[in-house]
C-alpha cells in the first residue's frame, strides 16, 4: 500500500530530477535511489518502468521549452535519436545476458575522463562551433546513438551527461545546444525502454502519472533556467553532476 506521504516524497524527487536532468543529465542520481529506498517490497524491474514515464514526460518537457529557443540539428540528432531508441530496447532485451557489474569500473573510468578533460578545457563548450559536415554529423550520429543506445538501455547511469559530452566534444556544440539536443536522444531511449517495460507490465501507473506531472514542472523550469544563465552554467553543473556519478559509481564498486 503507497501512503500519500510516500507518494508526496516521490513527486518531490521527480520535480528534483527533473530540474536537474533537463540541464545536464543526471536525473536518475536523484530519482531512482528515492524509488528504491520509498517503494519496498516493489520488484526492482516495476521501479524501472515506472521511474521511465516520469523520465520520458520530463524529457519531453524539456525539450519542447529548448525547442523553440535552441537550434537543434534536427536532421543529425533525429538520426541520433532513432538509432538510440532502438539500440536501447536491444540494450534492455540482452540485459539479463551480462553482469552489468563488469560494466561499472570501465563507465567510472571514462566519467572520470570525461570530467578532467571538461575542466581542463576551459573553453570547452563555450562556443558553438559545429566542426563536422552534414553528412560526416549523420554518420557519426549512427555511431553514437547505437553505442550510447544500447548503454542506456543495458545498464543506464550517466546516459545524458555522456550525450552532452559527445555533443560538445565529437560535434563542436555549446553546452546549451548541447544539452537541448541531447534531450532529443533521451526522449527516444526512454521511449523504447518505456515501452519494454509496459509491454511486459512493470508499470505502477498510478504512482507514475503523478510523478512524471512533477517531473514535466521541474524540467520545464530547469529548461528556463538554463536558457536564461547560459552555457558557462550549464558546463559547471555538467562538472557537478558527473562528479555525483562518479562518487555514486566508486562507491558501488569499491564498497
Amino acid at each position: 500500500m503507497i501512503t500519500t506521504l510516500t507518494l508526496a516524497l516521490l513527486c518531490l524527487f521527480a520535480f528534483m530530477a527533473g530540474f536537474i536532468d533537463s540541464m545536464v543529465g543526471g536525473g536518475g542520481l536523484i530519482q531512482l535511489p528515492a524509488m528504491l529506498l520509498l517503494l519496498k517490497g516493489v520488484p526492482e524491474a516495476t521501479i524501472f518502468g515506472t521511474g521511465k514515464v516520469s523520465s520520458l514526460m520530463g524529457t519531453a518537457a524539456a525539450l519542447r521549452r529548448y525547442a523553440g529557443q535552441v537550434p537543434i540539428q534536427w536532421r543529425s540528432v533525429g538520426t541520433a535519436a532513432a538509432t538510440a531508441g532502438t539500440f536501447a530496447f536491444l540494450g534492455a532485451r540482452v540485459v539479463s545476458m551480462f553482469p552489468r557489474e563488469l560494466l561499472r569500473p570501465m563507465v567510472l573510468g571514462l566519467l572520470v575522463v570525461i570530467a578532467l578533460y571538461t575542466f581542463w578545457r576551459k573553453d570547452l563548450g563555450s562556443l558553438h562551433a559545429p566542426r563536422l559536415s552534414p553528412r560526416r554529423e549523420v554518420w557519426v550520429a549512427i555511431i553514437m546513438g547505437a553505442v550510447i543506445g544500447f548503454y542506456d538501455g543495458f545498464f543506464g547511469p550517466g546516459t545524458g551527461s555522456f550525450l552532452l559530452f559527445t555533443f560538445v566534444g565529437l560535434f563542436g556544440y555549446d553546452f546549451l545546444t548541447a544539452s537541448a539536443s541531447a534531450k532529443l536522444v533521451n526522449v527516444a531511449t526512454n521511449i523504447a525502454g518505456l515501452a519494454y517495460f509496459a509491454y511486459t507490465g512493470q508499470v505502477l501507473w498510478m504512482v507514475a502519472l503523478p510523478m512524471a506531472l512533477c517531473n514535466m514542472v521541474g524540467s520545464s523550469l530547469g529548461a528556463q533556467v538554463a536558457l536564461k544563465q547560459g552555457t558557462g552554467f550549464v558546463r559547471i553543473l555538467f562538472l557537478v553532476v558527473v562528479s555525483g556519478i562518479i562518487l555514486k559509481l566508486g562507491w558501488e564498486t569499491f564498497q
